[in-house]
C-alpha cells in the first residue's frame, strides 16, 4: 500500500506540475476527466462488466487528459497570438498633398523650433525616380526672418540652392542639376531661419515642387502644419 501512495502522490505533483503552466481552471478540467473514468469503471457494451482500474492507474490517466487539454490549448493561444501579430493595423495617411502621378508631399514646422528660431520641413515622397525635381520653400516675413541655412536628405552635389529675400518671403530654392537623378523614396528639404522672439504664425508660408519622371511632368504645393505648441 506504501508503494501505491507513493506512485499517487509522485504522479499527482506531475499533475500539478504539468497544470501550474497554464491558466485555464485545473481543478475543473481534472474533476471533469475523472467523473468520466470512474463512469468507465462500469459495463462496456455487451462484453460485460470492466474490470476496474486501481487509483493509480486513474490519476495517470487523468494526468495525460489534462496535459492533452493545456497543450491544446496552449497550441491555440499560439496561433491566436501568431495571427494578431502577422494582421497589419490601418495606419492613416498623413495629411498632404497628392496629384495624380509618383509625388506626394506634406509641410511641417519641425518640433524643435523655439521662440527665436525654426526649421520648416518639407516631405516629399516619390514612387519613381525624377530625372527633374525643383523644390521652393517660401517663408513670409513676419518680422526679422533671416536664413541661418538649409540641409535636404539628398546629395548636396546633386542640387543648385539659393536663399534670398522676394516678394515679401523669404525663398529657398533646390534645383536638380541636370543629369541627376532623384530615386524612388521619401526625401526631406528643410530651411532654417531666424525670427521675432515668440510663437511665429507659419500660416503664410508656401511650399512647391515639380517634377519630371517618366510618366511626365508633376507638382504637388501645401503650406505648413504648426509645431506642437506653437
Amino acid at each position: 500500500m506504501t508503494g501505491r501512495r507513493d506512485a499517487d502522490a509522485e504522479l499527482r505533483a506531475r499533475l500539478r506540475r504539468a497544470a501550474g503552466a497554464h491558466e485555464p481552471d485545473r481543478a475543473r478540467i481534472l474533476a471533469r476527466v475523472e467523473r468520466s473514468m470512474a463512469a468507465g469503471d462500469g459495463t462496456t457494451g455487451h462484453r460485460g462488466r470492466a474490470r476496474a482500474l486501481p487509483g493509480w492507474a486513474r490519476v495517470a490517466g487523468a494526468t495525460v487528459a489534462v496535459a492533452g487539454v493545456l497543450v491544446a490549448g496552449g497550441s491555440l493561444a499560439a496561433s491566436t497570438v501568431g495571427e494578431n501579430a502577422a494582421a497589419p493595423r490601418p495606419v492613416a495617411a498623413p495629411p498632404g498633398s497628392r496629384e495624380p502621378g509618383p509625388l506626394w508631399s506634406a509641410g511641417a514646422v519641425d518640433p524643435h523650433s523655439n521662440e527665436f528660431w525654426a526649421q520648416s520641413n518639407i516631405t516629399l515622397r516619390t514612387s519613381a525616380p525624377l530625372t527633374a525635381l525643383t523644390v521652393e520653400l517660401r517663408v513670409a516675413q513676419t518680422g526679422s526672418v533671416t536664413s541661418t541655412g538649409a540641409w535636404r536628405t539628398l546629395p548636396e552635389a546633386d542640387f543648385t540652392f539659393t536663399a534670398g529675400a522676394r516678394d515679401g518671403f523669404l525663398v529657398y530654392r533646390w534645383t536638380l542639376k541636370p543629369g541627376r537623378t532623384v530615386p524612388a523614396g521619401e526625401w526631406m528639404f528643410a530651411g532654417q531661419y531666424n525670427h521675432e522672439r515668440g510663437g511665429r504664425d507659419a500660416r503664410g508660408d508656401r511650399y512647391s515642387a515639380t517634377a519630371t519622371a517618366a510618366s511626365g511632368h508633376h507638382s504637388v504645393e501645401g503650406g505648413f502644419t504648426p509645431r506642437a505648441g506653437g
